[in-house]
């Protein structure tokens, strides 16, 4: 037959492919070890700090946050003030829920020592329902923070703002202080802040990943020492890439706060812009 194989031909097909077995072999395992290896997941979420709309009413300001792609938000004063009551705070907090938005933080918080004072900030946490505020308090009331945070089971993040601020300038003030203190009480890194107190800031992530509760990000032109002149991300002098991926290789898994103070009477497009660009700088690293 004009098809037909022959046992010699068939014997020798065999061994050509047995040969070819220990080859295909290798090659693969040649293409197994130059492939690169799966790059890292960011385990954080973004969401808008709510100082960058302080100039907008509640309600375009939850608009705002949706139109940047974002759903998440740290609760600025602007939005649910202090002074008002408490069921004030209960009826804001229900508001953004029926919004779609959720509060997973407010602050800065700015706590004298002063026992009826501080409760009345730490009830106003508790009416929001979130279990991390940012805060600002005076060197002398922290035993009373740290007393008020195992009562009421709450988490504190004490914010750096930068050189003009004499007593929390830089994490770097932040990390010695908190050392004696309740876990409870940590770090929020304003990474602007930071820089300008001339801290890097993933130095800081990487020192103090122990306590880091929250983060807000930002860029600037100024110089360390300097005045802040912010900007857009991405405009300016600080390395937002590095940023992230410091996060990113230290297993950060809470939420990276926008905070855009460059146009506060017209933050939205900043905002979206810091926001679309940070995205795409977190796509391409991870």
């Amino acid at each position: 037959m004009p098809h037909s194989i022959t046992r010699r031909t068939a014997l020798k097909h065999l061994a050509a492919a047995g040969a070819s077995i220990p080859f295909a072999g290798a090659l693969n395992s040649l293409h197994a070890a130059e492939s690169p290896a799966p790059k890292p997941k960011a385990s954080f979420q973004f969401g808008v700090a709510t100082v960058t709309l302080k100039s907008l009413p509640l309600e375009n300001a939850l608009a705002a946050v949706r139109r940047v792609g974002l759903e998440a938000i740290s609760l600025h004063r602007a939005h649910s003030p202090w002074e008002n009551t408490p069921a004030s705070w209960v009826e804001i907090a229900r508001k953004i829920k029926a919004a779609g938005i959720i509060v997973r933080c407010c602050g800065v918080l700015y706590l004298k020592n002063d026992e009826p004072a501080m409760r009345r900030m730490f009830d106003y946490v508790k009416a929001l329902d979130v279990p991390l505020f940012s805060c600002s308090p005076e060197p002398a009331a922290l035993p009373m923070l740290e007393r008020l945070v195992k009562e009421y089971d709450l988490r504190a993040a004490i914010h750096n703002h930068g050189p003009e601020d004499k007593v929390w300038p830089s994490p770097r003030e932040v990390w010695q202080a908190i050392q004696p203190l309740d876990s409870r009480i940590g770090l929020c890194l304003d990474v602007g802040h930071s820089y300008r107190a001339g801290v890097n800031p993933v130095d800081a992530i990487h020192q103090y990943r122990a306590r880091l509760f929250d983060v807000h990000l930002k860029d600037s032109l100024a110089a360390i020492g300097a005045e802040d002149i912010p900007v857009e991300i991405g405009r300016g002098l600080i390395d937002e890439r590095a940023i992230l991926t410091s996060l990113i290789e230290t297993g950060y898994d809470q939420t990276v706060w926008f905070e855009h103070e460059k146009d506060p009477n017209d933050p939205v497009a900043g905002l979206a812009e810091s926001v679309g660009y940070t995205k795409g700088l977190l796509k391409g690293i991870s």
